[in-house]
């Protein structure tokens, strides 16, 4: 497989940040675009088949053509409810995706490849596992050839804004869990999508990769 053209949509976070390196070194991509609110810091070198399109998601609906020539699809687009609120959280993390899936749709996107969380489910009580849910049906609604959903647990990485606690629980977690059956880095989440492109786990149109069936893909090269 060559000659491939991708957009990623959350490549500030720690999960985009693995995978857009991953893709970067990767000759079966020919064309990649980082498509985000700002521009990042890259490398000239190691990132020079990476295009920049900087993107007001608040008025998504006027950059179309940013999202237009691209065959796949990356979304890891996300934030906290710590961090922006019950409905900031909602804003980013259903309605900024949403929006992005129906340009990528629109522009002639055939494959999406979509990170949500363990235990997503639209009919729960509880906001978090609701809106995953809720961005999940939505997306699948739009009928991309091709759509991969990804249900991580606890992802290990090193996060600059983590708190302390959080910090703690990460390392904790990550020496207990020998067999990946609750954690999982970020790293390895991002291999996953990469290779489910690469060697598509099924003809179906829509795949949901539990836990762990993101770590077995990960591990296979």
């Amino acid at each position: 497989m060559s000659g491939l053209t991708a957009f990623v949509l959350g490549a500030t976070g720690e999960t985009g940040k693995e995978l857009l390196n991953i893709l970067a070194s990767n000759k079966a991509f020919t064309r990649i675009a980082v498509i985000g609110r700002r521009k990042l810091e890259l490398n000239e070198e190691k990132f020079a088949n990476v295009e920049q399109k900087v993107v007001d998601f608040e008025n998504l609906e006027d950059y179309g053509v940013e999202f237009e020539g691209f065959g796949i699809g990356y979304c890891c687009l996300g934030t906290t409810r710590g961090k922006s609120g019950a409905s900031g959280f909602v804003k980013v993390d259903r309605d900024y995706v949403v929006k992005s899936a129906q340009l990528a749709k629109q522009g002639g996107c055939k494959q999406f490849h979509l990170v949500t969380a363990q235990g997503s489910n639209k009919n729960s009580w509880f906001l978090y596992p609701r809106t995953k849910g809720e961005v999940e049906e939505k997306v699948t609604e739009m009928g991309f050839d091709k759509l991969c959903i990804y249900r991580p647990g606890l992802l290990l990485c090193d996060r600059q804004e983590t708190r302390i606690p959080e910090k703690v629980l990460r390392v904790v977690v990550g020496s207990i869990d020998r067999w990946r059956k609750v954690s999982i880095s970020t790293k390895a989440v991002a291999q996953a999508m990469v290779n489910c492109t690469l060697k598509p786990i099924s003809d179906n149109s829509v795949d949901i990769l539990e836990h762990y069936q993101i770590f077995n893909m990960s591990q296979d090269d």
